[in-house]
């Protein structure tokens, strides 16, 4: 068949054969488009049956319309018979991905979650595929899930030549190639409905999980035999990295009686995703875990909340480099700053098995530490303590604690993990006071926090010249102004030699090596920065940071799939954060992957609105949480967060840059031109990461936009006389 032509359609290539014909793919020459053309043979087309069946497929699937199912062109008769012409999807089935044990419990979920989604579909619209199995099952280059081949499939609502058709068809399904995968009303010639798939999904389920079938024989009989009789092994025993909830949702899947399965997909779509958003919020393995909460201000003056905020962050970072205990991240935890709720309930919120909570009393140059670890499970205390101090000695105290709680935990540090316990301190407490104010603006992202922290950390320098991370905050400070607020030589020369210093000081310090890294990046230097982005990695693998900041690099430079990586580690090693997931999908956009887009969007705008609940005016949250709410079509409260953005921050450079990012994606041009142009006047200078960004593609083509570059790249190259200093 290859190179003949059936109608306008010219063979090219053989894609697969089955029971019910050839599929290959072909070119439309009319249309000048590639689709896959289901050719039923002569000799099965002159049988009324197999001729009905091929018919059916058309219909059933026609009459669908669903990103998860395959759309259905045309159904044509030409001398050589009749066929289909369909959507030609591109990628591999799931049948060659599932290999030796089975695959992760994310990728399950993102599998399995579209699957079920596009059952529901099928069911609402009254049709039951009856042939579902991972053959049929379809992930296309950009990651999105498509099911294949309806030919078993049955319309619910049936007339009476419907049902004698159905009759013979279901005789003519039996074969062995999919007997594996049905259920048992249906290897029995019963009468089946959608729940039949359900059972299917099951299985491929548990194959996804397990590498192997539930049920199997080397004969049709003994498969029958099993699918009837045997209950599978639970998937709990067969894979001990696996949630429970996955093996309770296959087990009722497989049940024998129809009545006891779950009755819709859409039940097993919202199960799926429950468990994908433990699997990203809790820790994969059984160890000890942790989350630190911000102490509590007792001091009379009630001055000490950065210092309380800073001293839970230092824990956070000394305890994070233990490998045998896992960190709520700081992002987490910080949302139950002042929280009221039991302390048993925050640790479950948290997927966590104890929680360390404390207070800060200081008068003068005393201070009283009082520190608790408390069990999730039981709301026992494993441990507490109090510290009476002179200030000076905070950093032993520090140490004291965090030793305490890998010993209540009861984890044994190797020597270098007490050693990344045992963290270097500076040698003034006045110096660490002003860097921890310093982190406490710095976090607030925008201009005058960024300014003020800048400041700060130049107070700790002064007092403690060889103060390394005073140095990196320094860095940090002028490598966001240049990029959002004032793209001066002065800004991009100082973070480069901030950071340069930082890095000399302490050239174990993961922190000196990342922010090193920023500054090379926003100067144009971006193989040096890499390096530093490499290095900082090598020394801590769980520093968000560093894996934040070499995405946003190599975003910049146009690496998109170097950045897709990089952003699903900073989501990794930081679950609750809303920025990297939002930064992730506008990559998966510019790659044309708008599947995995759409499940970033959906990460981002849920992290979004948890950390809006406990920060209501945080205009990051919001004009990036409107981004993901365009994406996923949440028009009307889109609207509304930008306009609370704007609102709060009217005059803020980085806030006008992503709301006129929004406006772009709502089609509205001259309101995102008007708060681009906002944006640049205001210092915003960031010209690679404008040149790579998705949202700005429907303006590349207007002169005003142009124009804008145009300045962009003028004051770019006025500054390069400031690179030397990075």
């Amino acid at each position: 068949m290859i190179g003949r032509k059936l109608s306008h359609y010219r063979i090219v290539d053989k894609l697969g054969e089955g029971g019910m014909g050839a599929v290959y793919r072909a070119e439309d020459v009319r249309l000048h488009r590639e689709v896959a053309l289901k050719l039923l043979p002569v000799d099965l087309a002159s049988d009324p049956a197999y001729l009905e069946r091929f018919r059916r497929e058309a219909q059933a699937v026609a009459a669908l319309s669903h990103p998860n199912i395959v759309t259905i062109h045309s159904i044509e008769a030409s001398d050589e018979g009749h066929f289909i012409t369909m959507e030609l999807v591109r990628g591999r089935s799931l049948a060659d991905m599932i290999r030796g044990d089975g695959l992760s419990v994310e990728r399950v979920v993102e599998i399995g979650l579209p699957l079920a989604r596009a059952l529901a579909a099928a069911h609402r619209g009254g049709i039951t595929h009856r042939d579902l199995k991972p053959a049929n099952v379809m992930v296309t280059e950009d990651g999105t899930v498509k099911i294949l081949d309806f030919g078993l499939a049955k319309r619910q609502r049936a007339d009476a030549a419907d049902d004698e058709a159905t009759d013979v068809l279901t005789r003519i399904g039996v074969v062995l190639g999919t007997m594996p995968y049905m259920s048992p009303e249906q290897v029995q010639g019963r009468e089946v409905d959608h729940r039949t798939d359900i059972f299917s999904l099951g299985i491929t389920l548990f194959e996804m999980c397990t590498g192997r079938r539930p049920f199997r024989g080397d004969t049709s009989a003994e498969i029958i035999s099993s699918i009837l009789r045997d209950t599978p092994e639970p998937i709990a025993e067969l894979r001990s990295d696996l949630p429970v909830q996955l093996d309770r949702i296959v087990e009722r899947c497989l049940e024998k009686d129809p009545d006891l399965r779950y009755q819709s997909a859409a039940d097993i779509e919202t199960a799926l995703a429950r468990i994908g958003e433990q699997a990203r919020s809790r820790p994969r393995e059984a160890k000890p875990s942790v989350a630190v909460l911000p102490f509590v201000d007792m001091s009379p003056e009630q001055d000490q909340e950065y210092f309380c905020e800073g001293l839970a962050e230092e824990l956070i970072n000394a305890l994070v480099k233990v490998e045998d205990l896992h960190i709520a991240s700081r992002t987490s935890a910080f949302r139950f700053k002042g929280s009221h709720s039991d302390i048993r309930e925050i640790g479950r919120r948290l997927g966590v098995s104890a929680v360390l909570e404390g207070s800060v009393r200081k008068a003068g140059s005393q201070v009283r530490i009082s520190v608790q670890l408390v069990s999730v499970d039981d709301g026992y205390h494993l441990w507490s303590s109090r510290f009476d101090r002179e200030l000076k000695d905070v950093f032993a105290i520090q140490d004291e604690i965090a030793e305490s709680v890998v010993e209540a935990l009861q984890v044994t540090l190797n020597p270098r993990a007490r050693e990344a316990v045992e963290k270097a301190a500076p040698a003034d407490v006045q110096a660490y006071d002003y860097y921890l104010k310093g982190r406490k603006f710095f976090y607030e992202f925008h201009k005058r926090g960024f300014e003020l922290a800048r400041q700060l950390f130049a107070r700790a320098i002064v007092i403690d010249a060889r103060y390394a991370r005073a140095y990196a905050g320094v860095a940090d400070c002028c490598s966001y102004l240049y990029m959002y607020y004032d793209a001066s030589e002065e800004n991009l020369k100082e973070a480069g030699t901030a950071s340069r210093k930082a890095v000399e000081i302490d050239p174990e310090s993961a922190e000196a090596h990342a922010s090193r890294g920023l500054a090379l990046s926003v100067s144009g230097r971006y193989d040096e920065a890499e390096a530093e982005f490499q290095r900082a990695i090598a020394l801590d693998p769980r520093l968000y940071e560093a894996h934040y900041f070499r995405a946003r690099s190599q975003f910049s430079q146009g690496q998109h799939e170097g950045a897709v990586e990089s952003f699903e580690e900073a989501c990794r090693v930081n679950p609750e954060d809303y920025q990297a997931p939002f930064f992730l999908a506008q990559t998966y956009i510019t790659l044309g992957r708008r599947a995995y887009a759409a499940a970033s969007f959906r990460r981002a705008v849920e992290a979004a609105r948890k950390h809006l609940a406990f920060h209501a005016d945080d205009p990051r949250a919001l004009y990036l949480g409107g981004g993901g709410l365009v994406e996923l079509g949440e028009l009307d409260q889109a609207k509304e967060w930008v306009a609370r953005a704007l609102a709060i921050d009217p005059d803020d450079a980085n806030t006008l840059y992503n709301v006129a990012c929004v406006y772009a994606q709502l089609d509205e041009s001259d309101r995102a031109l008007d708060c681009l142009e906002r944006a640049i006047d205001s210092g915003m200078g960031e010209a690679d990461w404008i040149q790579n960004d998705p949202y700005f593609d429907p303006l590349r083509k207007l002169p005003r936009f142009r124009a804008l570059l145009e300045r962009l790249a003028g004051r770019r190259l006025e500054s390069d006389s400031g690179v030397d200093g990075a």
